[in-house]
């Protein structure tokens, strides 16, 4: 399984994803679920990928080679809005559906894809959706602006109670690093390394991507003052004022 984030704030995109593949606890491998798609001053997409990865690196690869919709090849390269690469990615899934889902059932392999689909074509307008394993989708709002999918429901509390469309861009940062980090402490099926890339709006430029292991010294920190400041929020918090005398001397 894995965990990936992506938050669609005022001033760009944060996108975050783990690495860790587990088709057993003996068998454990690190794959990256990052994929970019960049041509600088036209356009940065990139997709996240969850589930089933032989699944999820057929419906890359597919994007890669193109696909034929009304007697034209389109790639995530050309074309021309975020709209319709979202609808391209989904597509793709259902194409690698037809090839493959009777086989993998016949298996009993569950057919459990899921895409994060983020960026800016030029002339457009910044976009992240989530796509589902039968190809629909929904965007992120400034009401709603962050989207997970693979494991989430660990690194869901932080970014429900913080995240804001008007959240500073490196303040999205630390919140979908705390919310990978919630996620790594409570399921042994996501794991480091992680990737980092972060969007900067109407820039049609990657402004950072980065590879964060145990040795990443802001990460180990960040970890650290989170654990520590849970901990203190919780002994500061005063005892239930119903509870009995016994329980408060």
């Amino acid at each position: 399984m894995t965990y990936c984030v992506g938050l669609d704030l005022k001033d760009g995109l944060v996108l975050l994803s783990d690495t860790r593949t587990n088709a057993g606890v003996d068998n454990i491998s690190t794959f990256s679920k990052m994929h970019v798609f960049e041509k600088k001053g036209d356009r940065v997409i990139v997709l996240l990928g969850a589930g089933n990865l032989a699944a999820t690196q057929a419906v890359v690869n597919l994007l890669n080679e193109g696909i034929e919709i009304d007697g034209r090849v389109q790639t995530l390269a050309s074309v021309k809005s975020m709209f319709r690469a979202a609808e391209l990615v989904g597509e793709a899934i259902r194409r690698v559906y037809q090839i493959d889902g009777k086989s993998m059932e016949d298996h009993h392999v569950s057919f459990d894809v899921s895409f994060l689909l983020g960026g800016q074509i030029k002339k457009g307008k910044l976009s992240l959706f989530e796509i589902y394993s039968a190809g629909n989708f929904i965007e992120a709002t400034q009401d709603t602006p962050y989207l997970q999918i693979g494991e989430h429901k660990y690194g869901k509390p932080i970014l429900d109670r913080t995240a804001r469309y008007e959240t500073e861009l490196y303040d999205g940062v630390k919140l979908a690093l705390v919310s990978m980090d919630s996620t790594l402490r409570s399921n042994l099926s996501v794991g480091l390394p992680i990737d980092l890339l972060v969007y900067r709006r109407d820039s049609l430029e990657i402004e950072l991507k980065r590879r964060i292991t145990e040795s990443d010294g802001y990460f180990k920190m960040l970890r650290e003052r989170w654990s520590g400041a849970l901990r203190e929020a919780y002994r500061t918090i005063p005892q239930p004022d119903w509870a009995g005398d016994s329980a408060k001397s």
